[in-house]
């Protein structure tokens, strides 16, 4: 008579999980997420320490702020969306909700930054629907961890 042991955590996830293709496209949108906050803290910095960098016309850009404004703000959203891509690695669903939520606010901020750097915010903006793709796609796998 064999006696059933309950499995270690280890042997529950290399167990047959039924992990799908979405798994890849998870670890995607956690690694983007680390590398556009990344970016916007160095267009923040950039925004801050060299203010004639960024050439507007003479509408200006979309919400009137001085670029030490902007420099704060691209920083504070870089560390915080870095921060939600980390988070992301967990495969927790506050972690899903939150990406989801600071891509939108990311896509928004790039809109609103369009007039002083246009290719470099339509990159963002693009970059921005593919993680929310990722994560809101994503199976039924619960982490991302394969161990």
């Amino acid at each position: 008579m064999a006696t059933h042991e309950p499995m270690t955590e280890r042997e529950r996830f290399n167990a047959d999980t039924g992990r799908t293709g979405w798994y890849g496209w998870v670890v995607f949108a956690a690694t983007i997420m680390v590398l556009l906050g990344v970016f916007h803290a160095m267009v923040g910095l950039v925004a801050l320490f060299q203010e004639d960098y960024f050439v507007v016309g003479a509408t200006g850009l979309m919400v009137s702020v001085d670029y030490t404004t902007w420099g704060w703000t691209h920083i504070i959203l870089g560390l915080v969306v870095a921060g939600a891509g980390a988070a992301l690695t967990t495969g927790a669903m506050w972690a899903r909700i939150v990406t989801v939520v600071l891509s939108i606010i990311s896509a928004m901020v790039n809109l609103a930054f369009m007039a002083a750097y246009p290719l470099w915010s339509a990159i963002m903006i693009t970059v921005n629907i593919l993680v929310i793709f990722a994560v809101t796609a994503h199976g039924s796998r619960d982490e991302v961890n394969p161990y």
